[in-house]
């Protein structure tokens, strides 16, 4: 466990919270830092990530835990992409990517969890990034179960099975042909 020394300020639609405030009265927070930069388009596999936590988090927050997003883009560009999309996760508003990068997320995105001790703070408990962020994509153990699998070049497949470079197909879930 690693103690959280500085103070971290973030935004809501209300209003400005801090760290302490993202765990919304839990011991335990998952931060999920995404790649969505002020006008920017969103990224694809955020956004997987973000379809994949569901609508309803009151099974992660039974257990005494909250999950977040953060990103740099502002709270009216959040609040607008999860309209479109359907989400109704927490997404704070990370300044200049003060918390991303001091969070290991560096350009990309990053998964951390930490522990609030009234007694003695904040503790960051556990960080990945990269192929760790797999764990929050259901839709990847599912097709890992088929014979296809993934459908990407990385896979050891038989000669004529359908394959695709990976992040390729990843698209936002209302742009999927149906």
């Amino acid at each position: 466990m690693v103690p959280v020394e500085d103070d971290y300020a973030f935004t809501r639609p209300e209003g400005k919270v801090s760290l302490i405030d993202l765990f919304d009265g839990r011991r335990q927070l998952i931060v999920y830092s995404a790649m969505l930069e002020p006008g920017a388009a969103p990224c694809e596999g955020c956004s997987m990530v973000m379809d994949n936590v569901g609508h309803n988090l009151s099974h992660v927050n039974a257990r005494d835990t909250s999950f977040v997003f953060t990103s740099p883009a502002p709270q009216n560009e959040i609040v607008a992409l999860q309209k479109r999309m359907g989400w109704n996760a927490r997404w704070y508003t990370d300044h200049g990517r003060r918390f991303a990068d001091a969070f290991d997320a560096g350009k990309g995105f990053a998964i951390n969890v930490f522990i609030c001790n009234d007694k003695n703070g904040i503790y960051r408990t556990y960080f990945t990034t990269a192929r760790g962020g797999e764990l929050f994509d259901t839709h990847f153990r599912l097709l890992d179960l088929t014979p296809y699998g993934r459908q990407e070049t990385w896979e050891d497949s038989p000669e004529g099975w359908p394959q695709t470079p990976p992040y390729g197909w990843w698209r936002l879930h209302d742009e999927y042909d149906t």
